[in-house]
């Protein structure tokens, strides 16, 4: 996706990378925590964010929570309907 890695389910993105980012798509209430510790909305174009995609600040030093924002952004992808094809 964008010329990078994505990770998707049931056709639904939900992590990925794009330029030096890593970015994960969250349901409100985590999208508004991660921005509390510094995340930010993905915009691959300027001006033109990506509503329910947060980056994870300073991801390359943190594995333990690339691990668990992952997850919930898993989690919260099941929770999508599948993309038809």
């Amino acid at each position: 996706m964008f010329g990078s890695v994505a990770a998707f389910v049931a056709g639904n993105m939900f992590m990925g990378l794009v330029h030096d980012e890593l970015y994960v798509r969250l349901d409100e209430a985590d999208r508004e925590h991660l921005r509390e510790l510094g995340g930010r909305n993905l915009e691959v174009m300027p001006g033109r964010p990506m509503r329910e995609y947060v980056t994870l600040p300073e991801w390359q030093s943190r594995t333990d929570e690339v691990r668990e924002w992952g997850a919930r952004a898993l989690d919260y992808a099941l929770t999508l309907p599948p993309k038809k094809k």
